[in-house]
């Protein structure tokens, strides 16, 4: 009940995030429906459903990422000490940021159920014509009986995996102190302090997984380039990919993967390097001011930043991928359900940096009031902000080129 209050009285903003997430959802619980479809309409082919159901795995991690993101800049999660003094502490804080992001993938996934068996024509007509015959009332599995229990069960893995994700990541943890002296006997009890889920990492934390990501990244590399290394893909056949292992794509997929997760681990890391390169030397005014605040909020925006790089690189290779293929009538069409993910992905990423960025902008406004009564122009804050975008692009865009180059290239020679 809280929660439905706390979300009536929210700011139109607020409530236009939740919707997104609540759309991510839709989209995802819709692919995962689709997949199931596939399978009860073809039997005979098991690992073409179960290869349409691992690539689902993408827009479902995009989704789960986004509601985090969401849920870290909900107002909810920081109550004001009249709801501490009440008994809504950080945990429990944590645990209605939760329950809203999972009632909101719930409503998104019920959805897309319904929008599913409309275009089935199980429930009433079909929205469309074409849905209830022909390939796409192949690919969705029309006419033949959906199993209850599939569908039901993958209707609720987008909430519940978005609500443990939530309850992880805003849970309070107790802050680790960095080269603190013991402490024989306190004069005084010590009050325990928690930070909650808004609170982003130490800048000096922010680099720990610079080292993993390269690594992975590497890893993802080379993995790619042996199993990648054979004829082009033909495009009319949906998911498919070549490679040595028995003609079948988990090497490519897997290098992928391994690609994408080193560049989200290794984003903070490049936002605090990008950082750094700016205050070098003997900075002015501008530069000092904009590689201090990046360096700060390194721990906050690097991870979604991270996965617009992995996107963008995946988006390259994809282009170079499908432009090497060839279908029966010399086509280059992408599926509509190979759309929709794109879509999806790239609106949960976007969306979710954004977020980040609001978030950031919010946690500095006492940093900004506090320069402006010192007499800073806006220009300077303005020029300050247009400086670290900048800056970023200049350093991360030819980074991504050379990741999706390469990541393509297993294709393309």
């Amino acid at each position: 009940m809280l929660s439905l209050r706390l979300t009536r009285g929210a700011r139109p903003f607020v409530l236009l995030r939740r919707s997104l997430v609540a759309v991510a959802a839709a989209g995802a619980g819709f692919l995962l429906l689709c997949a199931l479809g596939f399978a009860a309409g073809h039997p005979a082919d098991p690992r073409g459903a179960l290869a349409r159901l691992l690539w689902c795995a993408v827009p479902l991690a995009a989704t789960v990422q986004l509601a985090v993101a969401v849920a870290r800049a909900d107002p909810s999660t920081r109550p004001g000490p009249g709801f501490t003094a009440a008994g809504l502490g950080p945990a429990r804080s944590a645990l209605l940021a939760a329950a809203s992001m999972a009632t909101a993938c719930a409503l998104g996934s019920a959805l897309a159920l319904l929008t599913f068996l409309h275009l089935r024509g199980d429930i009433g007509g079909s929205w469309l014509i074409w849905a209830g015959s022909g390939a796409a009332g192949r690919q969705l599995g029309a006419g033949h009986p959906l199993p209850l229990a599939g569908a039901v069960t993958l209707v609720g893995v987008v909430p519940v995996l978005a609500g443990a994700a939530c309850a992880a990541c805003l849970w309070p943890r107790q802050p680790r102190a960095v080269g603190a002296p013991r402490a024989t006997a306190p004069a005084t009890p010590a009050v325990p302090t928690v930070t909650t889920g808004p609170v982003g990492p130490r800048p000096d934390h922010a680099t720990s997984a610079l080292p993993w990501g390269i690594a992975l990244t590497a890893a993802g590399l080379a993995l790619e380039a042996y199993a990648g290394s054979g004829a082009p893909p033909r495009l009319d056949a949906l998911l498919s990919a070549s490679g040595r292992l028995g003609g079948s794509p988990p090497g490519v997929v897997g290098g992928w993967a391994l690609t994408a997760v080193g560049l989200v681990l290794a984003g903070p890391g490049l936002t605090h390097l990008c950082g750094r390169l700016l205050a070098i030397g003997r900075p002015g005014v501008l530069r000092l001011l904009a590689g201090r605040v990046l360096q700060q909020e390194a721990g906050l925006i690097g991870r979604p930043v991270g996965a617009l790089c992995a996107i963008g690189s995946a988006a390259y290779a994809a282009m170079e991928l499908y432009g090497t293929g060839s279908g029966p009538s010399g086509s280059r069409l992408y599926g509509p359900l190979t759309g929709l993910g794109a879509a999806l992905v790239l609106m949960c990423a976007a969306t979710a940096t954004l977020t980040a960025v609001l978030e950031a902008r919010s946690a500095r406004e006492r940093t900004t009031a506090a320069l402006l009564r010192l007499g800073a122009p806006v220009r300077l804050l303005r020029g300050a902000a247009a400086l670290r975008a900048m800056a970023l692009l200049v350093l991360l865009a030819p980074l991504t080129w050379v990741v999706a180059h390469l990541t393509a290239m297993p294709f393309t020679h």
